[in-house]
C-alpha cells in the first residue's frame, strides 16, 4: 500500500501528460478533417478559386494544415524524447517559422480586402482580381520568410559543420546560440505585431464609419463585413500572441519545470490550435455561398436547395 502511495504522484503526472497528448491528437485530427473538407469545397467551384477573399481563405486553410502537422509532429518527438539529425530538424523549423507568420499576414490581407470591398467598392474588381490575389500570395510568403531569413543568417554564420550531423530533440531554440539572437527575434515579431495591429484597427475604424453612413442593404452588408473584420482581428490577436510564446516559456522555464510544461501546453491549445478553428467559422459557416457549397459536398450531393451549380 505504501509503495502504491509513493507512486501515486508520478503516475498521476504520467496519466495527465498522456491525457493531454491524446487530447491534442483528437483536436488536431478534427481540425485537419474540417480543413481538408473546406479545401475540397474550395476547389469544387470555380467561383471560389476566382475570387480573392476565397483564395486567401484557402491559403489560410493550407497554412493551418501544414502548421498543425509540423507542430504536432514536433510535439510527439519532444514528448517521447526522440532525436533527429540537425539538418532535418532545421527543415522542420524553417517551415514552422515561415508558416507561423503566413497565417497572420494572410489574415491581415483578408482584412484589407474587406476594407477595399466596403470602402472602395468601385475599385474592388480592379484591386482584388485573381491576378492580384496571386501577387498577394507571393508577397505574403515573401514577408513571412523575412524573420526566418534574418535568424537563419545569424545561425549559419555561427554554426560549425559538425553541428548538422548531431542528433538532438528538435526545437527552434536549438538554433539560437546567443542571447542577442533571441532579442532580434523578439524585435522582429513585435514589429510585425505592431504593423498588423495598425492595419486591422485602421480598417475597422474606416469600415465602421462607412457602416454608420450606409443605409438599407448596404448597411446590412457593411455590418456583416464589420463583424468579419472583428473576427479576423480576434483570430489575428491569438496568432500574434503565439509569436511571444517562446519568450514567455523561456522565462517560465527558469522558474519551474512543471509550470513550464503547463504553460507550453496552454499556449499550444490557445494560440496554435484555437486560431486554426476560427478560420472554418469565419468563412466556412458565416459565408452563405461557401456554407451552401460545403453542405452540398459534405452530404455528397443530397442537399441541393439553393445550391448554385
Amino acid at each position: 500500500m505504501a509503495n502504491n502511495n509513493s507512486l501515486t504522484g508520478g503516475e498521476l503526472l504520467l496519466r495527465s501528460v498522456n491525457y493531454r497528448l491524446i487530447l491534442v491528437q483528437v483536436f488536431v485530427a478534427l481540425f485537419l478533417c474540417i480543413n481538408v473538407l473546406l479545401i475540397r469545397t474550395f476547389f469544387m467551384k470555380d467561383f471560389f478559386y476566382t475570387t480573392m477573399r476565397y483564395i486567401l481563405f484557402a491559403v489560410t486553410l493550407m497554412s493551418d494544415c501544414l502548421i498543425l502537422i509540423l507542430t504536432n509532429f514536433l510535439l510527439i518527438f519532444n514528448y517521447f524524447h526522440l532525436t533527429m539529425q540537425m539538418w532535418l530538424c532545421l527543415i522542420f523549423c524553417i517551415l514552422s517559422s515561415v508558416y507561423t507568420f503566413v497565417t497572420p499576414v494572410t489574415l491581415t490581407a483578408m482584412t484589407l480586402e474587406r476594407y477595399v470591398a466596403i470602402c472602395m467598392p468601385l475599385r474592388h474588381g480592379e484591386l482584388c482580381s485573381t491576378r492580384s490575389a496571386l501577387r498577394c500570395i507571393l508577397i505574403i510568403h515573401s514577408l513571412s520568410c523575412v524573420p526566418c531569413f534574418v535568424i537563419l543568417s545569424i545561425f549559419f554564420a555561427s554554426a560549425t559543420h559538425s553541428f548538422y550531423t548531431q542528433s538532438r530533440v528538435c526545437s527552434v531554440e536549438i538554433f539560437i546560440f546567443h542571447t542577442w539572437q533571441a532579442h532580434i527575434r523578439s524585435a522582429i515579431s513585435q514589429f510585425y505585431f505592431l504593423i498588423m495591429c495598425i492595419a486591422i484597427v485602421s480598417s475597422y475604424v474606416k469600415i465602421m464609419k462607412v457602416a454608420k453612413a450606409a443605409s438599407g442593404e448596404n448597411k446590412k452588408s457593411t455590418k456583416k463585413g464589420l463583424r468579419t473584420v472583428l473576427l479576423h482581428g480576434f483570430q489575428l490577436l491569438l496568432c500574434l500572441i503565439q509569436l511571444w510564446c517562446p519568450f514567455i516559456e523561456a522565462a517560465v522555464l527558469q522558474i519551474n519545470l512543471m509550470l513550464f510544461i503547463n504553460v507550453r501546453y496552454f499556449n499550444y491549445i490557445t494560440f496554435i490550435l484555437a486560431p486554426r478553428c476560427l478560420s472554418p467559422l469565419i468563412y466556412g459557416i458565416r459565408d452563405e455561398k461557401f456554407f451552401l457549397a460545403l453542405k452540398y459536398y459534405a452530404l455528397c450531393g443530397l442537399y441541393k436547395k439553393d445550391f448554385l451549380v
